[in-house]
This record gives structure tokens, C-alpha cells and sequence, in this order.
């Protein structure tokens, strides 16, 4: 046990696979919850998407699994269901992500859960709202992109709808369930009482895209047309310039006022659809025009260098093979390598946070399919005799 992880002592049994649960789980983990990360006999289904040099350990497991400890429970069997229970009657959190309905039928409902252990906190994540009209079907990231809106933002550049490269609404809704999660730890701390707490994926990203683009019909009646225009603009993209891209995004009047100097168009300062961000956002358009148009003809080491004395934001566009020789993450160490057993080196992410200046540690690596059984087991009293059946009953 690490002593600044704010999460130490934490206890958390894990029934989620493939991205969004991991990835939530994943956070506390790296926090200092022990993760109990409970698998059926074939394991998580990212255990075989991506690369992999050893079965069951492939590169999207990876990347969502560490800091966690593995037992395989086949639910099925009544002898791993009352494994499970004490698992639960020893825990803080119970996490899933299975559908409302197919938890019930399993016999894990928060009704059911509670009678066993009043403080735990059940937290169900769902494709959609348990009310509604789609609740029982299944989700996905890439359904949840465009029920949410998300995909429709891309029509007004591309004439179609489409899909931002990433598991956002995965990655996004996990960050959602951490904090609601935490959210009902710190309850629990104070009161002694449990939480049930539903994370909707749909709901969850549908506020999330909203957030700006309601725009003018947060009021009632509307007093403007739906979407944040800045953002749908065709302009606001990376800059070409004359060896490759730039993000570029005076915000300020002083750093406007500053990016004028920089082109030698000063008196812009004073035209009055340029003068305060209240003009500059009737027409967006035309500021990005003159900022494409103005960069072209340098390169990117020399705007870097104007932006950077004038305190304009920018930063050079990365590609996914450029982040790994970023100067500000090298300097960082960002690229963390860590020597897992079967896998030999891998790199693994830093996660942005620090707390009394350390990064978050890798304590556990990503564990094997059913690598931790046995002292899981041992922990809540099984003897060795009932471990080994419990094990043999619970391979394929």
C-alpha cells in the first residue's frame, strides 16, 4: 500500500469488461483501490483486440487493465455466484456493465446487494437511462456517437455525419462514472450508507455535447439556431503552414491585438468587427481566414517562435507516432517503461495527474486471466482444499 494514494484501502469487485468499465476502474486503480477484476472463463473480450505477443495479453487490454488483480467466477454456477457474495459483503463498490435487466436475472440487483452489505455502492453503467425507450438494447461507442449528436457535428464540413477516431464516448462516460463513483464513497465515508448510482452512456454524452451547442436554445423561446458556430466553422482547423500544421488560437483581445502586430495589420485593433470578443464572434470566419493566410509562408519552428514571445496560444500539430518525441512529454515523462512479466517492455501513458509530485505508480501489472484466484480467494476464507475446487470448476 502506497500512503499518498487517496484511495488506498479501497476495495472494489469489478464485473466490467471491453473499454468504458475498465477504463473507470482503471482510474481508481491507479488511485490506490484495489481492483478486483472478476472474469468468466474467457476473459475480458479486449484481452484479444490489438496486438499480442502472448494469448489473453493483447495491446487494448493493456492499456485499461493495470493496477488491477484478476479471479475467474463462471456466474453461471451457483459455487461461483457464492464466491462472489462474499466478495461483495467484504467490499466498498460493485461496478458492472451489463444490462439492467441481465444483472437482475443474475442475482446481483442493488436491492439485493444492499440486504448484504448496507454501505456498498452498486454503480451500474448503461448504454442507456433504465426508463427509456432503448434501456434494453445493447451500446456501443460508436451507436452512442450518433444517437448523442457527436457524429451529426462533422456534416457541416464534411456533408455527412461521422465518427471522432477514439472511443470518446467510452473514454468520456468512464470519467463520468469515476466521479459519480467517488462522489458516493465520500457519502458512504460520512453517513455509512451505500449509493446506487447509473451511469447512462446516451444521457451522459448527450449532456456532454450540449454543453456548448445548445447555444441560443438554452433559452426559451430560442433567441439562436442550435450549434456553437466558432466550433462548426470550416476554418477552425490546423493551419497549414510551409513545412506542416499549426493550432493556432488567439482568444484574448491582448492576444489578438498581439497576433495583428505579428502580421503588421495593428490598425485591426480598432475595426470595430475585430475590437472585442463579442464582435469577434459574429463572424469567426473571417479571423480564421486571416490567420491561414498569414501563416502559410513560415514554417513552424518561426511561428512557434512569434506566438511564443507574444504569449499567443499554439502548439504543432502531433501525429500518433510524433507524440513519443514531443519535447514537453519527453521532458515530463510522459512514456513510462514498465517490465511485465510475460510481456516483457511495454509503454504505458502517464495519466496527467500528480499528487504531492508523483505521478500515479504502476503497482500491479495487468494481470493474467484468473492470476489472482487463489489469494482472492484465500483473503475471504476459503481453505485450500475449497480454493482448488472452486479453481477447477471455474476453467473452461
Amino acid at each position: 500500500m502506497i500512503s499518498y494514494l487517496p484511495l488506498s484501502g479501497l476495495k472494489v469487485v469489478d464485473l466490467t469488461n471491453i473499454i468504458m468499465g475498465p477504463y473507470t476502474t482503471q482510474l481508481l486503480g491507479d488511485l490506490g483501490a484495489d481492483i478486483i477484476k472478476v472474469e468468466d472463463v474467457h476473459g475480458d473480450m479486449t484481452r484479444n483486440i490489438g496486438v499480442q505477443k502472448s494469448s489473453n495479453m493483447s495491446s487494448m487490454y493493456l492499456g485499461v487493465n493495470r493496477n488491477k488483480r484478476s479471479i475467474v467466477l463462471d456466474l453461471k454456477k451457483n459455487i461461483s455466484k457464492k464466491v462472489l457474495w462474499k466478495l461483495i459483503k467484504k467490499s466498498d463498490v460493485f461496478i458492472h456493465n451489463m444490462r439492467p435487466t441481465k444483472i437482475s436475472k443474475l442475482g446481483f440487483s442493488p436491492i439485493k446487494i444492499k440486504k448484504q452489505n448496507k454501505k456498498m455502492i452498486f454503480v451500474g453503467l448503461y448504454g442507456y437511462g433504465k426508463y427509456g425507450e432503448y434501456t434494453e438494447q445493447p451500446a456501443f461507442d460508436d451507436i452512442i456517437q450518433g444517437q448523442s449528436g457527436l457524429a451529426s457535428l462533422y456534416q457541416s464540413r464534411k456533408k455527412e455525419p461521422s465518427f471522432v477516431p477514439s472511443v470518446i464516448a467510452d473514454k468520456t462516460i468512464g470519467l463520468l462514472a469515476s466521479t459519480a463513483l467517488l462522489a458516493a464513497y465520500i457519502k458512504s465515508l460520512k453517513t455509512g450508507e451505500g449509493s446506487c448510482v447509473e451511469v447512462a452512456m446516451l444521457e451522459g454524452m448527450a449532456s456532454y455535447t450540449l454543453l456548448e451547442h445548445q447555444h441560443g436554445q438554452i433559452f426559451s423561446p430560442s433567441k439562436a439556431s442550435i450549434g456553437y458556430p466558432r466550433l462548426l466553422s470550416k476554418r477552425r482547423k490546423p493551419y497549414k503552414t510551409k513545412d506542416g500544421y499549426m493550432c493556432i488560437l488567439p482568444y484574448t483581445n491582448k492576444q489578438w491585438f498581439n497576433f495583428f502586430e505579428i502580421i503588421k495589420k495593428k490598425n485591426l485593433k480598432y475595426d470595430k468587427r475585430f475590437s472585442n470578443i463579442k464582435a469577434r464572434s459574429k463572424d469567426i470566419n473571417l479571423l480564421y481566414k486571416l490567420v491561414e493566410e498569414c501563416v502559410k509562408k513560415k514554417t513552424n519552428a518561426q511561428l512557434c517562435n512569434l506566438l511564443k514571445t507574444n504569449d499567443i496560444p499554439h502548439g504543432e500539430v502531433n501525429t500518433l507516432d510524433t507524440l513519443r518525441s514531443d519535447k514537453h512529454l519527453k521532458k515530463v515523462n510522459f512514456f513510462r517503461k514498465i517490465k511485465h512479466p510475460s510481456e516483457g517492455n511495454i509503454l504505458l501513458p502517464d495519466t496527467g495527474i500528480k499528487i504531492n509530485n508523483k505521478s500515479l505508480p504502476v503497482r500491479k501489472h495487468q494481470p493474467y486471466l484468473g492470476e489472482n484466484s487463489k489469494e482472492i480467494l484465500e483473503e475471504i476464507g476459503y481453505n485450500k482444499n475449497e480454493i482448488k475446487k472452486i479453481i477447477d470448476l471455474n476453467k473452461k
